[in-house]
């Protein structure tokens, strides 16, 4: 099968390399198609992003991409905001659990984030009131709201959860977020056998910091969800580990969620676990579940040893010898 490859900005190239090799060790059979986008792109080209890159997505089906940066002052928005308005891409899945051997504050996180992708603020919508007063337009419709709930309730049946948690401020914005919470419950109904419960937002904040093992499923906003889902990779490890998909009725786009580290780039100092996760989930969702098992273990059973690990996780190992002892542990584990 084919994978359009985006290796993006900063330490993107270094870690979509991380990609291929594990790919080939894997033995998945996936031919990764490169097209470039991003600022480093954007200065030699003009352009954000390579003609092209949206039918071959489209025409492919999956995608994958490392960090983008976008230009300061031009006028372009994020590639990864233009992606998903383009595809109508409106779920953001952002699973977060512990990784052996990496040492954080909690030892039971395993939580998903469902965020809504292509509503809410991030919508982009603002104006200038006057020359003083700028205006942001939040834009919550029934149709989204019901699409993302039901999203998040049959991930949590296929995915054997529980329990689905919606977020919102509905008590302070009761038109938007109180929408929002009113499909939710609609949604609901058609899933008895999974328990439905909402929190606000601010409450939910201190909740997941003073005991994550209390969530499971949790659905919210474009602007919430972003910012929520930082929060809870920052309990298993922070973005090193955080990886996520852009899903949409036609296409997915995994993405490791962290930025292009522009200071480290080149330097063989990268963590590839976050874009290494991403191709895990691709790796599910087209079938190839034991490939993804094996990535998983081989991942797990590396950093619960300890021998390599980069230096955000107290280590000397780079990018590239990380890659090899990962490729080395499939091969041997097959």
């Amino acid at each position: 099968m084919k994978v359009i490859l985006i290796p993006g900005d900063g330490i993107g190239p270094e870690i979509a390399q991380s990609v291929q090799t594990v790919s080939d060790a894997l033995q998945t059979g996936i031919v990764f198609e490169t097209y470039l986008a991003g600022a480093d792109y954007y200065q030699h080209s003009g352009k954000l992003m390579q003609d092209g890159l949206y039918d071959a997505i489209e025409k492919a089906g999956y995608a994958l991409k490392g960090p983008t940066a976008t230009p300061i002052g031009t006028g372009f928005r994020s590639i990864n905001v233009q992606i998903r308005q383009h595809f109508s891409a409106y779920a953001n899945l952002r699973p977060v659990h512990n990784m052996p051997g990496v040492k954080t504050r909690y030892n039971n996180v395993d939580l998903v984030i469902v965020r809504e992708n292509t509503e809410d603020l991030y919508r982009g919508i603002e104006y200038m009131y006057d020359a003083d007063t700028a205006h942001g337009i939040k834009v919550i419709t029934r149709e989204g709201s019901q699409r993302i709930a039901r999203f998040a309730f049959e991930y949590a049946r296929s995915h054997h959860r529980h329990k689905v948690t919606c977020v919102h401020k509905a008590n302070i914005m009761k038109l938007t977020d109180g929408m929002f919470r009113e499909a939710f419950y609609t949604a609901a109904k058609d899933y008895p056998d999974i328990e439905a419960n909402d929190v606000i937002v601010d409450a939910f904040c201190m909740k997941v910091v003073t005991d994550p093992s209390q969530f499971d499923v949790v659905v919210s906003e474009n602007l919430y969800g972003d910012i929520i889902s930082d929060l809870c990779a920052g309990l298993v490890g922070g973005l090193g580990f955080a990886p996520s998909a852009n899903i949409s009725d036609t296409v997915r786009v995994y993405e490791a969620v962290h930025g292009s580290a522009p200071d480290i780039a080149g330097k063989d100092l990268a963590n590839p676990c976050a874009i290494l996760m991403a191709l895990g989930m691709l790796l599910e969702d087209v079938g190839m579940q034991d490939k993804a098992d094996l990535l998983n273990k081989a991942m797990t059973d590396l950093l619960e040893e300890g021998t390599y690990r980069t230096k955000d996780l107290g280590g000397n190992a780079g990018t590239k010898a990380f890659t090899r002892a990962l490729a080395e542990r499939i091969e041997s584990e097959k």
